[in-house]
């Protein structure tokens, strides 16, 4: 099934393009609107009202797949089934400024 996106939402996907961020297929959201930039993927839907609103929190990729943050031991990982890898500053800095640079294109989208 092909989404039918709003020129609204267009714009907002471009804008997003042009930001550095790509579309992607990530299992098991395949007919959905991944976004990727860097190591860090979310999920986006349309919105009746023309915008695009986040379906599936922003994560770190493991293994190409959306990481969860869990605590181990005295530190944090992301892991994706049995794969792992550590939430490191410098991964969470990656994560926090993915977050804010999607959430100021989308808000962005909301005023235009």
């Amino acid at each position: 099934m092909a989404l039918e996106l709003s020129p609204r939402q267009i714009s907002t996907l471009e804008r997003l393009v042009a930001a550095g961020f790509r579309l992607v297929a990530i299992p098991p959201y395949e007919s959905a609107l991944c976004m990727r930039k860097g190591e860090c993927a979310v999920v986006l839907a349309p919105v009746p009202n023309g915008g695009l609103k986040v379906l599936a929190p922003a994560s770190y990729l493991v293994n190409g797949n959306f990481g969860v943050r869990v605590k181990r031991g005295k530190g944090e990982v992301f892991v994706w089934k049995k794969a792992e890898i550590a939430a490191t500053p410098e991964r969470l800095e990656e994560l926090a400024s993915f977050r804010r640079e999607l959430m100021e294109i989308l808000e962005l989208a909301t005023t235009l």
